[in-house]
C-alpha cells in the first residue's frame, strides 16, 4: 500500500504520518536529493516494491496524485482541522496571551481586557516570583512518582543553589518501575513511602558536594528508612552501626540495592572479667 497524506497546512499531516510509520511499519518518501528526484521515480519504486507500505506528504498537487491513481495499491488520505485550530497551532510558539471576544459592545470588552491586565511588565519579563516558580514547575517534569510530580528550587540572593523534585534515591529503581511500593499501591497505609520529597531532593543537593566520595556515616542505632534514603542521596558509601531497629532488614535491603555497605560494628565490652 502506498498512502499519500494531503491538506492544508498545520492540519496534522506529519503527526498522521508518524502514526503509520511508528506504529504501522510504514516506511516514509520524500522528493529529496539523493531520495527522489521526480514523480516518475517514486512511481517506478513504490510499483516495484507494491507489497511494502510506503507514506508521503509531498504529493501536494493534483497533477502528481494522478500519476500515482492509476495503481490499484495508491490511497489519498485527506487531514483536515478547524480552521482556528490550525492557524492556533501556526503560530502556537508566539501567542503570550489569547483575547476571546465575544461581548456585543465595547464596554464590556474594555473591562475584560483589563481584568486580562494586558500592561502587566511581566509580560515582557517575568518577576522573580513567576521565574522561579516556573523553574520549579520545569524541575517537576524530571519527576516519575506515580503519585504527584513535584518541584523544589533552592534559592539565596536570587541565585539558584539547587533543583529538586521527587522520586526515588539514585541507584533504586523508579517509581513508575516499581521502585516505591506505596506509591504505586492504591492504598495510603502500605509500606512505607521511599520516594525522596522535592524540597529534600534539594536540600540534599545541595549539600552533596561536601560529603565527598567515600564518605562513611557512624550511627549508633541502624538508620530508619526515611533516613535510610536521605543517606544515599547524599553519596555515602558506608553505613556503620551499633544499635539494632525495628526497619533493620527494610533498610539493609535499600542499602544493598543502592551499592551502599551497611555493617554492625560492636565496641569491646568494659566489663572485666575475674577468673
Amino acid at each position: 500500500m502506498f498512502i499519500a497524506l494531503v491538506g492544508p497546512r498545520f492540519s496534522g499531516k506529519s503527526t498522521v504520518e508518524e502514526y503509520l510509520v511508528y506504529i504501522k511499519g510504514f516506511r516514509p518518501v520524500r522528493f529529496e536529493p539523493l531520495v527522489f528526484s521526480s514523480t516518475t521515480q517514486l512511481l517506478q519504486h513504490v510499483t516495484q516494491n507494491w507489497r511494502s507500505n510506503f507514506v508521503t506528504v509531498d504529493l501536494r498537487t493534483r497533477q502528481a496524485l494522478e500519476t500515482f491513481m492509476i495503481r490499484p495499491f495508491f490511497v489519498v488520505i485527506s487531514v483536515d482541522a478547524p480552521i482556528m485550530t490550525r492557524y492556533h497551532r501556526s503560530l502556537a510558539d508566539l501567542i503570550s496571551l489569547r483575547v476571546v471576544n465575544s461581548f456585543d459592545s465595547v464596554p464590556p470588552l474594555h473591562a475584560y481586557l483589563d481584568d486580562l491586565d494586558v500592561l502587566n511588565p511581566e509580560r515582557l519579563r517575568p518577576g522573580w516570583d513567576t521565574y522561579f516558580m516556573q523553574l520549579a514547575t520545569l524541575a517537576s517534569h524530571r519527576s516519575n512518582c506515580m503519585k504527584r510530580r513535584v518541584g523544589a528550587i533552592l534559592v539565596r540572593n536570587k541565585r539558584i543553589v539547587a533543583t529538586g523534585y521527587n522520586g526515588t534515591p539514585r541507584g533504586l529503581r523508579n517509581c513508575n518501575e516499581g521502585g516505591c511500593t506505596r506509591c504505586n499501591s492504591a492504598s495510603e497505609i502500605s509500606d512505607e513511602c521511599v520516594c525522596l520529597h522535592a524540597e529534600e531532593n534539594a536540600l540534599l543537593e545541595a549539600g552533596r558536594e561536601r560529603v565527598g566520595d567515600g564518605a562513611v556515616l557512624y550511627c549508633n542505632t541502624c538508620p530508619c528508612l526515611k533516613c535510610t534514603i536521605k543517606i544515599i542521596q547524599t553519596g555515602i558509601k558506608e553505613v556503620v552501626y551499633n544499635l539494632s531497629y525495628k526497619v533493620d532488614d527494610a533498610s539493609a535491603a535499600l542499602f544493598r540495592q543502592a551499592g551502599v555497605t551497611i555493617r554492625r560494628h560492636a565496641a569491646p565490652s568494659q566489663n572485666t572479667l575475674i577468673g
